[in-house]
């Protein structure tokens, strides 16, 4: 087994993965940026190294550092968790070509299923179900305009990116004229975030259940399914909440669908964890897309079967052989995982900023937490919005619900809004609870009232009061030597004697939200920190209410800006490629 891992990640899934290390008996190696030098995954690791600075693109996705630092530590191995690096199939290859094993599928196997049009290749060879649609990239708008007429395809159709996943460089046309700024959307989206302007097209599928089916695969031909979870509950294509099993298949279906992500899985000869993601409509599934990597919502699988996945993929990827039969997976009860994201559900889930000024997680009978915060850390803008995640288990899917209840509202965050209220009021949603959703519930037919309704009986973010004198305060000093970092507490300080001191500074999160702007006409501000992927208006140009005028970049989604107002744009304050903090000036319309 291995003696050191370098988790090339952060937050949440750095932790879990490092605790499935300590359990093997490895040392743990974490990567870090500027911006989370005193994050929970560096507290928790053996050694840190620091890769760069905030921006991601500098430090967390840089090839380079990330390997380098794993080399100076003496790492034998890299996990990518999820997210960043984790399905990047060039990164693999150099840490395959590396003294370091990489602790996933072959880069090979990822390159082929991380393009989609490949990927149904793959599996249409296998004998699985693919969505009707084009087997190669599209070039044009016009290719498009000519396959929806030559094969008698209907609208709406779906542009993809071919290198997308999780909705992005996904965008739905509903009519011929759509085609171009929708063909285009999906071009940028996919160079943006995977460095792909590939697109390829499919028949749009209007009210599906999204089901996954969780694979282990060894070097020995080996090749398991660990059953499937339900990932319907979505807002613009991010989940939200995931639970396993899916309450909708029946035995027949299911087995059915946990052959074909076997066939499949064997087709790519794939090994280590992956996913395989279904469309399930009317009864019929079709193939969608494979996730390369761990999944965040792989906990709700390890709940039901008693597996622990990530300690699979570490085991695997030192080329030991699945050491159970697919008869032996076995499934108990339900689980649910709750995705406790720094979101405001009431502003159309707008990333939230600030400091945790009290968080104290949900415990008991079948409840486990995965973060990689505590009290008095900061949820920063420069990545994703998830501070933890919640997940319950029960022994059906009516316990587990009532549990999750009581789970949930124990669970304190203060200082910062969460989606809390929103999972709340989700668990007496009919349409959750008698498993009746689709992908498409939230985006059209939940009522905004309703979620206000919820975050007026069950929002808790407002501010501590401030601790009396008799309190202390720690103050903690962090030493690095050689990758090592030590923590040493000095003495304790009153409130009063940091404000002699002149060390104590006032608190307060977000950016920028409450700043008076002065502008000739009505403002358009900046609803999150992010950057300005276009400035869609320019000055002297006339916009009706409800306008995109702006499209940010924040916490890799894509948010566009509207207007509340229409009128003449008199002023554009941003241009493309812009950095900005929530309530900064945008547009001025008059």
């Amino acid at each position: 087994m291995f003696d050191k891992v370098l988790i090339a990640n952060r937050g949440e899934i750095a932790v879990r993965v490092m605790r499935a290390c300590e359990e093997l008996g490895i040392g743990t190696v974490a990567v870090y940026s500027e911006a989370d030098k005193n994050a929970g995954h560096v507290r928790y690791a053996d050694e840190a190294y620091n890769v760069g600075p905030a921006k991601a693109s500098e430090s967390y996705l840089d090839h380079e550092a990330v390997i380098e630092a794993g080399e100076k530590a003496g790492a034998e191995a890299v996990h990518p968790g999820y997210g960043f690096l984790a399905e990047n199939a060039e990164f693999a290859s150099k840490v395959e070509d590396s003294e370091m094993k990489w602790i996933g599928p072959p880069s090979d196997a990822m390159a082929n299923l991380g393009e989609k049009t490949q990927a149904r290749q793959i599996m249409d060879a296998a004998d699985v179900p693919i969505v009707p649609g084009t087997k190669e990239p599209v070039g044009s708008a016009d290719e498009i305009r000519d396959f929806v007429e030559e094969e008698g395809v209907s609208y709406p159709i779906a542009i993809k990116a071919e290198g997308g996943g999780g909705g992005r460089g996904l965008k739905v046309v509903r009519s011929e004229d759509e085609i171009e700024d929708q063909f285009e959307s999906a071009q940028r989206e996919g160079e943006e975030y995977f460095d792909n302007a590939n697109v390829y097209v499919e028949k749009y599928l209007e009210n599906p259940k999204h089901i996954e089916v969780q694979i282990l695969a060894d070097e020995h031909g080996n090749v398991r399914h660990l059953g499937e979870r339900d990932c319907s509950l979505q807002r613009r294509h991010q989940k939200v909440i995931e639970e396993a099993p899916s309450p909708i298949l029946d035995d027949e279906l299911r087995e059915e669908i946990g052959d074909a992500a076997r066939r499949g899985v064997r087709e790519a000869e794939y090994h280590n964890a992956g996913t395989v993601e279904f469309l399930v409509e009317d009864g019929e599934f079709f193939f969608m897309e494979v996730n390369t990597r761990i999944q965040v919502e792989h906990c709700a699988t390890e709940e039901i079967t008693d597996i622990d996945i990530v300690k699979w993929q570490i085991r695997v990827a030192d080329g030991e052989e699945i050491g159970f039969a697919q008869d032996d997976v076995s499934f108990n009860g339900h689980a649910i995982e709750f995705r406790i994201n720094a979101e405001d559900a009431v502003q159309e889930f707008a990333p939230q900023m600030g400091g945790l000024d009290k968080y104290d997680p949900a415990g008991g009978v079948g409840v486990r937490i995965d973060d990689g915060v505590r009290q008095g850390d900061e949820i920063s803008g420069e990545y994703d919005s998830m501070i933890a995640k919640l997940i319950v288990w029960g022994g059906d899917r009516e316990e587990c619900i009532e549990r999750s209840k009581r789970a949930l509202g124990e669970y304190e965050i203060q200082g910062i809004k969460t989606i809390i209220p929103f999972h709340l009021l989700m668990l007496e949603d009919e349409a959750f609870v008698e498993g009746s959703h689709d992908t498409k519930y939230l985006d059209h037919e939940l009522e905004q009232e309703a979620v206000e309704e919820a975050y007026e009986k069950w929002g808790t973010d407002e501010k501590p009061a401030p601790a009396g004198v008799e309190e202390t305060l720690e103050r903690e000093f962090v030493v690095e030597v050689d990758g090592r970092r030590f923590e040493v507490n000095l003495e304790d300080y009153t409130p009063e004697m940091l404000v002699a001191e002149g060390t104590a500074t006032g608190g307060g999160g977000g950016g920028g939200g409450g700043q008076n702007i002065d502008v000739d006409g009505h403002p358009v501000t900046a609803e999150m920190q992010g950057n300005v992927l276009s400035a869609d208006v320019e000055e002297g140009d006339e916009v009706g209410e409800g306008e995109v005028v702006c499209v940010i970049e924040a916490m890799k989604m894509e948010n566009d800006i509207t207007t509340s107002v229409g009128g003449t744009v008199t002023e554009v304050a941003v241009a493309d490629g812009d950095s900005v903090n929530q309530g900064d000036l945008l547009v001025a319309i008059e």
